[in-house]
């Protein structure tokens, strides 16, 4: 194992379970247990549990707070009530992407989850644009675990949080994107899978205590490798494949999380010219004919072999039997039915255009 990598509080429980152990964001993670299939249809079926404690915390309160938050993050928070979250995005002043993130929205401050990879820089990155606020800045991350409890059974398996009835039903009416504070814990109907479910905030040693007891209660643990082809399913970008600093918000076709008529944020001038007059690259989706799976970085052409983009994700879907991707293309070539290929290895394999959530999502409305 590299010599400065992390390891979450959850790392031993891994490690006793026989989990594939490898390097993701600075963390020594799990990949997977039994097996990505069984571990991915477990969540599409019943229920999963992900060990997320690699992810960042960071907390924002004072006097500027929301017009802090509001200048550094696309969306608009001015009116968001105490209990919800939202989507979106940091943006450097030429519309690429610094992270994109959640924020939640407490009575008196703000918790801003981030990437696991992007923690130190987007730390960096709000302290170097707060000068100017009112505003405390707490980077909270070494503080906090996490467990995602993902499946449309995830509702039923809250009960062993040993919380009273009362604070029981609180979480069952939890709609999609609020929050609740129980017992010291953060608790929020969110997630990364396209299914319902609980994304669970703990101190290291509360998140180990849960992550035994949803264990014996027979919620299956999932690594990443599921992760990641839940979110890619559901249509959902990866900050660094589908969102960079070369991949805007607006090219990734997430412009609804950016709030233009805000007064003012960083990146709006960009995003705006973007919006307005269209960007030379979309990302999109692409089912191919054959069985044949297109990786990242494999070209994609026309039928002349014309390069006209490249995969940023792609899977032989589990839950739908398809190859499918997502890719980079030049935007002539993006619209829905565009007969495109995809070059594996020595060969070209014919696909078209299809819209990016290739399964449909299981959200509490």
């Amino acid at each position: 194992m590299e010599e400065n990598i992390k390891k979450t509080c959850l790392w031993e429980d891994h490690v006793k379970l026989g989990a594939k152990m490898s390097p993701f964001a600075g963390f020594d993670m799990p990949i997977q247990y039994e097996g990505i299939t069984e571990e991915h249809m477990a969540v599409r079926q019943q229920v999963g549990m992900f060990d997320v404690s690699h992810m960042g915390e960071i907390f924002i309160s004072g006097e500027d707070a929301v017009k802090f938050i509001n200048h550094i993050f696309t969306n608009d928070v001015k009116d968001l009530e105490a209990g919800k979250i939202l989507y979106g995005m940091m943006c450097y002043p030429d519309g690429g992407v610094v992270d994109d993130l959640l924020v939640y929205k407490y009575q008196d401050k703000f918790l801003l989850v981030v990437n696991a990879a992007n923690i130190e820089k987007d730390h960096a990155w709000i302290l170097q644009n707060a000068t100017e606020y009112d505003v405390v800045i707490t980077n909270d991350s070494d503080k906090w675990g996490q467990i995602a409890l993902q499946g449309p059974a995830s509702e039923d398996f809250l009960k062993i949080l040993n919380i009273s009835n009362e604070s029981l039903e609180t979480l069952k009416d939890l709609s999609f994107y609020t929050f609740t504070d129980i017992e010291g814990m953060i608790i929020s109907r969110t997630g990364y899978t396209g299914e319902d479910g609980f994304e669970i905030y703990a101190t290291p040693e509360k998140t180990q205590s849960l992550w035994n007891d949803f264990l014996h209660a027979g919620v299956r643990p999932c690594g990443l490798g599921c992760r990641d082809t839940l979110r890619f399913e559901a249509g959902l970008p990866l900050y660094g494949d589908e969102l960079s600093k070369d991949i805007s918000p607006i090219m990734a076709g997430l412009s609804m999380f950016c709030k233009l008529d805000k007064y003012e944020f960083i990146g709006k001038d960009a995003l705006t010219e973007q919006k307005n007059n269209g960007v030379r690259q979309k990302l999109i989706g692409i089912e191919l004919a054959d069985r044949a799976i297109p990786r990242a970085g494999y070209p994609v052409e026309l039928e002349d072999g014309t390069e006209v983009g490249v995969v940023t994700t792609g899977y032989h879907s589990i839950s739908l039997d398809k190859s499918i991707c997502f890719a980079l293309v030049n935007t002539e070539h993006s619209k829905l039915e565009t007969p495109l290929w995809i070059h594996i290895r020595k060969k070209t394999f014919a696909g078209k255009v299809v819209k990016k959530r290739f399964y449909q999502t299981n959200y509490k409305k």
